[in-house]
């Protein structure tokens, strides 16, 4: 059996606790587990209940409600080796409903992508009309908070930074100042906003990214925060290119 309609049944176990009436619950109340095996045989329905629940709840947020009623009755026919459909049928109904789900969250995915993008290219629209923002041809925008007077790095050069990554939202996901500690990476091996976007700061300045989430992590995102066709800002301050300071750091040695 496929994964999404075990899920269905193990949902409907749990739903088999919401629709028992009175008296059904205070049997349940009355259950004895006064030995090793009765405990065992309640950790297993108690253990069916919470993965059908959650299951069911998946389920719910694509539109689709099942009868637990009829959860319940496939359960006790289960149990009792009574069922009302051959085993080919099952299969089949549990295949078609699989794919069904399958479809409906592929739906929900796309359409939560193409929010994330829209919501991005007004946010980038919205930065790139801000004072001070410069816009190149790849589409990244950047702002000079300080200008350096060191050299530039290259593609293939290694850097030490000190920055800060947030969302459109302003909601922080990755600081090297909240580590207390710099850097040092290749540009070559980072995100493509980086790479381009180094290159245009000189040894002791700090810039600010608004990096398009194709100059970013794309369609993949990255992790649970950095949802699909996300853009970031960043501020990055440079501090050396390949281990050379900046001339300050180095005037003062």
């Amino acid at each position: 059996m496929k994964s999404i309609f075990k899920v269905g049944l193990v949902s409907a176990s749990i739903a088999l606790a919401g629709c028992q009436d009175a008296a059904d619950q205070t049997d349940s109340a009355q259950v004895q587990l006064q030995n090793d095996d009765q405990k065992v045989a309640y950790a297993i329905g108690v253990s069916m209940a919470q993965y059908i629940s959650g299951s069911l709840e998946q389920q719910a947020t694509l539109g689709v409600e099942l009868d637990k009623s009829i959860i319940l009755a496939g359960l006790q026919d289960g149990m009792n080796e009574q069922p009302q459909l051959t085993e080919e049928q099952m299969q089949e109904t549990l295949m078609a409903f699989d794919q069904r789900v399958n479809a409906l969250a592929q739906e929900k995915r796309d359409a939560e992508v193409a929010a994330a993008k829209a919501e991005g290219e007004a946010w980038l629209a919205e930065m790139a009309n801000a004072e001070g923002v410069v816009k190149t041809e790849s589409g990244l925008l950047y702002k000079a908070v300080t200008e350096g007077e060191g050299a530039k790095p290259g593609a293939t050069d290694t850097v030490t930074v000190h920055y800060r990554g947030t969302l459109p939202s302003g909601e922080e996901f990755d600081s090297s100042y909240a580590r207390g500690e710099t850097i040092s990476f290749p540009l070559n091996g980072v995100i493509p906003g980086w790479t381009e976007g180094l290159q245009l700061m000189s040894v002791g300045s700090k810039y600010e990214l608004y990096i398009p989430s194709e100059l970013a992590y794309g369609e993949r995102g990255a992790g649970d925060l950095i949802t699909p066709n996300t853009p970031l800002k960043f501020e990055v301050e440079l501090f050396s290119i390949n281990g050379e300071p900046s001339l300050e750091e180095a005037s003062d040695k």
